[in-house]
């Protein structure tokens, strides 16, 4: 499309449609790419799964829990992680789709999307919502294995779960467009993750209640506080029982929106953090 073009378009605006044909082809690019990668969809229920059926059955005896909200009787190790396990597949899905974005920026894929005259707002917003779609999938794929391990949540559960899942889903999918906003080669990509992912999840509820990690670490107790991904995991641990923890909601609503602002203002590139030299791959 010429300039001239663009122009005309961006003084006219867009309509609806258009805007709808560009998330559909967003999402659908998602979708097809997650289809032909198989193993990205095995290994995203390989780490939770290991979680829940190996350590799961040698921690059951180490850590009992006691009766917390939003759990109304004492209840097995298993059944505690369970939230926490679905959203590590959540993190680990929206790192994945950071590292596509790296890829296809160097690749030149990513920088054909964001030329386009569409709002770069909204492009990238398109990309979250595809990556998103792509986690639920996959949480679903794990509940109904966890249901026939006998984790089985209220029925009504698995519906008043989905919001909570993508809130959560679009934080952390966010949070990783932000990270990956800032990175120039595909190299470094994995060493700025084991900084991420890993201090994200181990110092989260994910694993263990909180009052536990107090009575051992203060420190590490208010570290788990500030970090977003605890209120992640309660609100999926709250919604998983049709509860809501306003707290959890609040935090991860607002990190949400944090984040995309933060992620939309890095990839425009007069200002943001996305601007390279010729070798770097600029959008």
């Amino acid at each position: 499309m010429s300039s001239t073009a663009v122009n005309v378009v961006r003084q006219r605006g867009f309509s609806f449609a258009e805007y709808t044909t560009c998330l559909n082809g967003i999402v659908w690019r998602e979708a097809l790419r997650f289809l032909h990668q198989r193993e990205r969809f095995v290994s995203a229920l390989v780490r939770p799964l290991v979680w829940l059926f190996i350590f799961a059955a040698g921690f059951r005896q180490v850590l009992g829990i006691s009766i917390i909200p939003p759990y109304e009787t004492y209840i097995l190790y298993e059944v505690y992680i369970a939230p926490g396990l679905m959203a590590m597949i959540q993190l680990f899905n929206g790192m994945q789709s950071s590292l596509s974005m790296v890829y296809d920026r160097e690749m030149g894929n990513m920088r054909t999307l964001l030329v386009s005259p569409l709002p770069r707002w909204y492009l990238l917003f398109c990309k979250l919502l595809a990556g998103t779609a792509v986690s639920l999938l996959q949480v679903y794929a794990f509940l109904l294995i966890a249901w026939l391990w006998d984790i089985t949540p209220p029925p009504i559960g698995y519906l008043t779960v989905l919001p909570a899942l993508i809130l959560s889903g679009l934080m952390l999918g966010a949070l990783g467009m932000l990270i990956s906003s800032g990175i120039k080669q595909l190299e470094n990509f994995a060493g700025v993750m084991n900084f991420v992912i890993f201090p994200m999840f181990f110092a989260s509820s994910a694993l263990y209640p909180l009052w536990r990690v107090q009575e051992g670490s203060p420190m590490l107790y208010y570290v788990c506080e500030w970090n977003p991904f605890t209120h992640a995991v309660e609100l999926v641990r709250f919604a998983l029982y049709g509860q809501v923890n306003w707290i959890s909601l609040a935090v991860v609503g607002g990190c949400t929106a944090a984040f995309m602002i933060g992620a939309i203002f890095a990839y425009d590139p007069s200002r943001g953090l996305a601007r390279r030299g010729p070798a770097g791959g600029e959008t």
